[in-house]
């Protein structure tokens, strides 16, 4: 399994041919005031406006081209990620490796403001999920054990890592938790901002089923009662990948309007996603995706979801940062202490949403080294 160092370069005639399109890209009217029934379309002119006359890919670039990048074949597959070294000091400790795992819509650009503050203690690796960006999609069903395989055969049998920490949310979040279920000789920990939730049925000692708490199913209620509203996105790029697939695939409006809409409502914005992020990073994002064609491909996780199978108990040490977003708000600690066996940490910061890296990187950065500082001292 190869590896050979990589650096984005996006040809010229691909930026001229998107700045062309959203240049010339008509706009629905609004059905209802603001951001009601999903991205605004007083604010995506506004944005598109910008991406079209002001954005700077090649500043965005630049600044992407400043992480060490590789490509890898792993089990076959093309796997895009960056690997950032820290330093070797004589008669200290091996850094720790530590895997950084994003999710959607998102890009190993969610990972990247943490490394200036992890690098000098931890050897940073920030994979691209298999189908975002520039990693591909492995054959077969695209599950979260899947990925936990690759990621463990990036690591162990690629970089030469025998133990490593993962961290990650959303569906990095749920691979990382594949991955220490599955690894635990590999995995010294598991970090995530999306806990992992056991089931009722955990047999207590008199033999009997033992069931939800009433807090644990207030939060199951409040959950699916939040999907009612929110999971509209979700339900057509399970059923439906390839439709909407192709109208993304061929209006980069289209594609903003799709991400930039889950960009703010998920995050601990208060409805102003520029108050998180300012436009050359919500652009660099969607560009990448437009430049990569990935985003139909980055659906295949939501259709391939029913093969995903019951993950095993999870027995190595677990730490956890409760993401500050609606559907995480009443979050019981008791069912991550159903799935897990060894639940260290567990912190509500009360700040920062889905993309809690990306939000907040001092935060999540402290959380961690906290975390791996009580497994490696």
């Amino acid at each position: 399994m190869s590896t050979e160092p990589f650096r984005i370069d996006v040809a010229e005639t691909t930026l001229s041919d998107l700045r062309s399109r959203v240049a010339n890209s008509r706009f629905t009217f609004a059905t209802a005031p603001g951001w009601t029934k999903g991205a605004d379309p007083a604010y995506l002119r506004d944005l598109t406006a910008y991406w079209a006359k002001d954005f700077d890919w090649r500043a965005a670039e630049a600044r992407l081209n400043d992480h060490p990048q590789f490509l890898a074949d792993v089990d076959g597959t093309r796997i895009h990620f960056v690997h950032v070294k820290a330093p070797r000091r004589d008669g200290a400790p091996e850094p720790l490796p530590l895997i950084l795992s994003h999710g959607w819509p998102s890009s190993f650009v969610e990972m990247l403001p943490l490394v200036p503050l992890l690098s000098d203690r931890f050897d940073l690796v920030i994979p691209s999920l298999p189908g975002f960006g520039y990693s591909r999609l492995p054959d077969g069903a695209l599950t979260r054990e899947r990925i936990a395989d690759l990621w463990h055969t990036l690591m162990t049998d690629v970089l030469g890592y025998s133990r490593f920490g993962a961290f990650g949310g959303d569906i990095g979040g749920g691979a990382s938790q594949w991955l220490a279920a599955k690894y635990p000789d590999s995995v010294v920990g598991l970090h995530v901002i999306h806990p992992p939730a056991g089931g009722a049925g955990s047999t207590p000692s008199d033999g009997g089923p033992e069931p939800y708490t009433e807090a644990e199913q207030a939060f199951i209620d409040a959950e699916a009662a939040y999907d009612i509203e929110d999971q509209g996105y979700s339900e057509i790029m399970w059923t439906r990948p390839d439709t909407i697939g192709a109208a993304l695939a061929d209006s980069p409006v289209g594609l903003a309007a799709w991400i930039i809409d889950k960009y703010r409502d998920w995050s601990d914005c208060g409805g102003d996603v520029e108050s998180r992020w300012d436009r050359d990073t919500l652009l660099t994002v969607i560009t990448l995706y437009w430049v990569t064609e990935s985003i139909g491909s980055s659906f295949r996780q939501y259709a391939d979801y029913p093969h995903n199978r019951p993950r095993p108990t999870i027995t190595v040490p677990v730490g956890v940062t409760l993401s500050h977003e609606p559907v995480m708000a009443s979050f019981p600690r008791s069912l991550t202490e159903r799935a897990c066996t060894d639940l260290r940490h567990w912190s509500e910061p009360g700040r920062g949403g889905h993309f809690l890296a990306f939000e907040e990187p001092e935060l999540m950065a402290a959380e961690l080294r906290t975390f791996f500082a009580t497994l490696t001292d």
